[in-house]
Formats: C-alpha cells, structure tokens, sequence
C-alpha cells in the first residue's frame, strides 16, 4: 500500500508512550481521500489507539480489500506490515497472517461493500472460526469509488446520488456478527472520537474475532438529489468545456452525547442520522437481548452505539485447531519439515 510520504517532524514537547514513542510514529502515509471524509478520523482514532496501548508499530499487520475504506491503512501505522487483498478477500490473508505469526495484532479495514456484497461469504466464516482480529467496517451505504452506487448496508427508501431510490432490505453487520457467534460485536459513529479510541482499544486486546462498524458518512456520494445545490444538478445545468470532477473541502462531522441519549445529526446532504449510545444499565453479555435491542431501536430509524455484545470464554481459531503456541517463522526447520517418513504416516492416515 502506497501513498503521499508525509514529512516526519517531530516536536519536543510531544507526548511518549512507554516504548518512547510519539504518536507521529504510529502515522502513515497522507490522505489521498475527499477532505472531510469519516473514514480519515477512523484512522485518526486508530493512530490514538495504538500509540495509547504502547504496542510496536512492527507487531501489527494491517489487512484490507478494495474499496475508499481499503485504502486507509495506507494512513496509518507505516512502519507496520501491510496487506491489499483482492475485493472481499482480506479475511483469508488475514488467516493466513494469524496462523504464521500468531503474536501479530491483526487489524483489517473493509467497506460495507466489500465486506457485506462480494466478500459476505469470508466475513461470515471470519466471525464463525473466531480469528483473532480486530474488524473495522467504513460503512457509508454507498460504493464509493465507483460513484456511490447502493451497497448491501444501505437502508430502503435510501436516495442515491442520480436519484435511484433503494428499495433492497439493508444487511446489519452487527447483527449478523452476533448471530454467527461473534464474541465482540461494537458500532460507534465516526465523529465520535470520544467512543471510537476506547473501542478501537478494547477490539485489539479481544481474544477472537472483534467486529466494530463505524458509520462513516459519504461527503460525495450521499447528496440529497432533490437539492439544487447537489453536484448532479449543478452538472445538469451547465455546459462543461472539459470533463472535470471536484469535490469541495468539507468539515468532518464530529459528536459528543451522554449513554443512553439519542444524537440526531445532520449530515452533508441536510438529511439526518439518529445515533443512540447504549445506557450503563445495557447488558452487553446476553447475546438474544442484544440483538433484540439493536432490532427494536432499528425499527424507530436509531443506529445504537457502543460495545454490544462480548464474550470472552470463547476458543480462538488458535485454541479450537491446537497450533503451536510459537509463531511459524520462529519454530526450527526440522519441526515445520520433519521428514518424508512423517508425511507418509500422516497420509496413511486418511486411506
């Protein structure tokens, strides 16, 4: 993964974890992304995470697929080992990566579309195996880098930027997560740091798979299309010399609300998004309750926030398949390859 090289100057006066480093360490490449964009403060907060649990930017892999979302790891944490897989394909690298060097912190980032359309199917057994990962989901409800078409996580009656109106049931991550067994299940909105960083911590240190969807509104494709003001209509009403696309600099959305409060917020487009955080009373441990609950406040148009359910007496994919307890590139040569007689009887084996 390749970006812009982002000039390294560092200041005196900035904080150090305990390995002595400051939190420019754990930054990446720049943003190449459109200014204002949710999925950047998403790697704002990844960048805080990391560099507050001191963890070595060389003991973390970075997985994605394709998408806007799967180009931010490309911002974050450049001194990391780094993986762009195929569309939906980045839980079987990520697989892979875990069962060669388990002592890795594995943190994937996906898109709505890639994780909820084409690679549905990889997540899902992602979630059932209990990989030992951190999964981040860039969930805009749109295909981003192919001029915001519906993806699978788009709510009906949902307007896409050339007026299509959606009229396909949305796919729920965090729903499905938990009712394929996932034993960390957690949504929080972009703007909202505040929740994020902690999430983002408590995801990492999880033993098995760690879900956290992050609703992370698109600035360029989630237009209202009936406004005047919309990029489509602007192109309708004039007539262009040369073909040029541009997208004018946006602030980022940013919240901050009580648990148990709803926040209405108002997106780009003028339209609203109601985000609910979970109340201290919410039992996060009973897997049907919280499904339900999702559910419920679903049904009133609300997005609810926070850690939704954990559970952490689950068997990783480590634990259920009894590998080594040391990672692959560490074992001696004669354990990974113990010679012909060996691999004759693990054969005879299966005749």
């Amino acid at each position: 993964m390749t970006s812009i090289a982002k000039p390294k100057i560092v200041h005196e006066g900035l904080r150090r974890n305990a390995l002595g480093l400051t939190i420019r360490d754990y930054e990446g490449g720049m943003s190449t992304l459109c200014a204002g964009c949710g999925h950047d403060s998403v790697t704002t907060a990844i960048i805080q995470a990391v560099f507050e649990l001191s963890i070595p930017p060389h003991r973390v892999a970075k997985m994605s697929g394709i998408g806007c979302s799967s180009k931010t790891p490309a911002y974050f944490l450049g001194s990391s080992h780094g993986f762009n897989a195929v569309h939906g394909r980045m839980p079987s690298i990520a697989t892979g990566a875990s069962a060669a060097n388990r002592e890795l912190h594995l943190i994937g980032v996906s898109g709505d579309g890639d994780s909820l359309s084409i690679g549905l199917g990889q997540f899902a057994h992602a979630v059932r195996r209990n990989l030992d990962m951190l999964y981040i989901i860039e969930n805009n409800g749109v295909y981003g880098l192919t001029k915001g078409q519906f993806s699978a996580s788009a709510d009906i009656g949902t307007r896409a930027k050339r007026g299509e109106v959606n009229r396909q049931p949305p796919i729920d991550a965090v729903q499905l997560a938990m009712a394929l067994g996932g034993t960390f299940v957690a949504r929080s909105f972009s703007g909202d740091k505040e929740q994020l960083v902690p999430l983002i911590k408590a995801g990492i240190r999880h033993r098995g798979f760690a879900l956290l969807d992050v609703l992370s509104p698109c600035v360029t494709f989630n237009d209202h299309e009936a406004s005047t003001k919309s990029y489509a209509y602007a192109r309708e009403h004039f007539h262009p010399v040369v073909h040029a696309d541009f997208v004018p600099p946006t602030e980022e959305i940013t919240v901050a609300y009580n648990r148990g409060e709803v926040m209405p917020v108002e997106l780009h487009d003028g339209s609203r998004l109601l985000l609910r955080k979970v109340s201290d009373s919410y039992n996060m441990h009973n897997r049907g309750a919280a499904i339900d609950y999702v559910r419920a406040h679903q049904r009133e148009g609300e997005f609810v926030t926070g850690l939704l359910y954990v559970h952490e007496g689950e068997p990783d994919l480590h634990a259920v398949n009894g590998t080594t307890s040391v990672p692959l590139n560490a074992v001696e040569y004669d354990k990974l390859c113990p010679g012909a007689a060996a691999l004759a009887a693990t054969n005879q084996r299966f005749r």
